[in-house]
């Protein structure tokens, strides 16, 4: 067997489990010698429980301030409002703790402060495009720690998807030093999440793997971390949904998050789910935890030319070896209680036109396993998805 392939590990130092995030963050500050911390938080975590306040409670006098209006979709005004406030409060440390929205915001935060983008139109021209991958950002003098909720499984990675409300069109902006130093899982953070946000999240995250392992340029060692992932969250799902309170299975999803997660920090190739979903996300204002449930079988059956073999072992994973992989993922969907079509998320055929023109214009559309050469291509895959 001949393989040609390359590995790159990411900008990141440590992922941290088994020990409650409030105690983690600390010692995390203390190593990092972090004076001025500041938090960007979920609204729902900071003011309907007080696990933010016994993160404040261990900083003591290193936390700075705190920020919790962060949107579903994150936004230019609010990413550069928040950047004003962190410059403003000597911030030398930002900490995510809560979803995906939370996360990316607080990366673009910190080439916001670096570059002094304190306006939404100061963004303009770092976006990625498909001939660049990297925007021409400093590396930035402030990084950030994240403490996740949910599963998508943004920490992993040094994008991060913001909307331009003005245009409503979702760009990726991306830097190496954007991934965060330091990852913190407690799955005590994750009671609060709401049902359908964690498992569709946790879909998410598989989505990650799936088109990994499916990558136009994959890799050894992500096939193999990638498989366990979907393994990780296949079985974790299902547990938390027949009992929410089983921590043991939370902490599972969460390990399979990091596990699916690993093409995408390694930069293979993401392909038409991830390219789709961001179109459904910042132009139909579907929540970005059901885009891959309604949209990953219909990609997997077109992309089953190129993709065969890889299908082979994703099926496996999710339990169902020698079945069709679109077909084990729909019906594990099913199982979950996700929507399963782009009907049942408010998407009509009427939008295909305006979401395969948007889709093009992604990175991850050009890198999928099955070419996709025209708008017309990627409204097939909608139309299976109908």
């Amino acid at each position: 067997m001949h393989v040609v392939g390359s590995h790159q590990y990411p900008a990141m130092e440590t992922v941290i489990y088994g020990k409650p995030a409030a105690e983690a963050l600390r010692e995390e500050a203390e190593r990092l010698g972090a004076k001025r911390v500041y938090l960007i938080a979920s609204r729902t975590l900071n003011t309907t429980t007080d696990e933010i306040e016994k993160i404040r409670k261990a900083l003591g006098d290193r936390h700075a301030a705190t920020f919790d209006g962060v949107p579903q979709h994150t936004t230019r005004d609010v990413v550069t409002q928040i950047a004003r406030q962190a410059s403003e409060a000597g911030a030398d440390l930002v900490v995510a703790i809560g979803g995906g929205s939370v996360v990316d915001a607080a990366k673009i935060v910190l080439m916001c402060i670096e570059h002094e983008i304190f306006e939404p139109a100061g963004l303009d021209g770092f976006e990625t495009t498909p001939d660049r991958r990297f925007g021409p950002f400093r590396n930035p003098k402030v990084r950030m720690i994240a403490i996740p909720s949910t599963l998508s499984g943004g920490e992993y990675n040094s994008g991060a998807l913001v909307t331009d409300t003005s245009r409503k069109l979702k760009q990726i902006f991306n830097h190496p030093m954007m991934m965060p130093r330091s990852i913190i899982l407690d799955p005590a953070m994750t009671r609060y999440t709401p049902e359908k946000l964690w498992l569709g999240s946790g879909t998410r995250a598989m989505d990650h793997g799936i088109e990994a392992i499916c990558s136009s340029r994959p890799n050894v060692l992500v096939d193999a971390v990638c498989q366990q992932g979907l393994r990780y969250l296949h079985d974790g799902l299902l547990r938390t949904k027949a009992n929410p309170g089983d921590e043991a299975a939370r902490l599972s999803c969460q390990l399979g998050s990091w596990l699916s997660a690993f093409g995408l920090q390694s930069r293979v190739p993401m392909g038409a789910s991830h390219a789709i979903g961001h179109v459904l996300g910042g132009t139909c204002d579907v929540p970005h935890y059901f885009c891959t449930a309604v949209m990953m079988p219909s990609v997997l059956r077109y992309n089953r030319p190129a993709t065969e073999k890889a299908q082979q072992s994703i099926a496996a994973a999710l339990g169902a070896p020698g079945r069709d992989a679109g077909e084990a993922f729909a019906g594990f969907i099913a199982e979950l209680g996700l929507p399963r079509r782009l009907a049942d998320v408010g998407v009509g055929e009427d939008r295909f036109e305006l979401i395969g023109r948007n889709a093009m214009l992604s990175i991850f559309t050009r890198a999928n396993p099955q070419p996709i050469r025209e708008p017309a291509d990627v409204v097939k895959i909608l139309k299976l998805a109908a």
